[in-house]
């Protein structure tokens, strides 16, 4: 018996059976190369960035300056593990972890 906010399981089942559906359809896997490249784009497309191209090179050059004006103080060592750091982070963020 069914009392005010209730509702029978047959009309909840059209809804929870239209959602399984979009979830298995999201799930499997994508008919096309572009829809793939759209989803998780290709550590190339990553790199071409300008976001990520201008950080790595400021970290590099960041690097290279650290070694030209010399290593001299803790404050030196601080400045190159810094900007290593940094540019591991950006190496990191190409990478994709693929789940099973």
């Amino acid at each position: 018996m069914l009392t005010g906010n209730e509702t029978s399981t047959a009309e909840r089942t059209p809804a929870v059976a239209t959602r399984e559906r979009h979830v298995t359809s999201v799930a499997s896997e994508p008919t096309s190369r572009e829809s793939v490249t759209a989803v998780t784009p290709s550590w190339v497309e990553k790199v071409l960035r300008i976001e990520w191209l201008g950080q790595t090179v400021a970290s590099i050059c960041w690097i290279i300056s650290v070694f030209t004006y010399g290593i001299s103080s803790t404050g030196d060592w601080l400045q190159l593990a810094a900007a290593s750091s940094w540019l591991v982070a950006n190496l990191a963020a190409v990478v994709t972890i693929k789940a099973d």
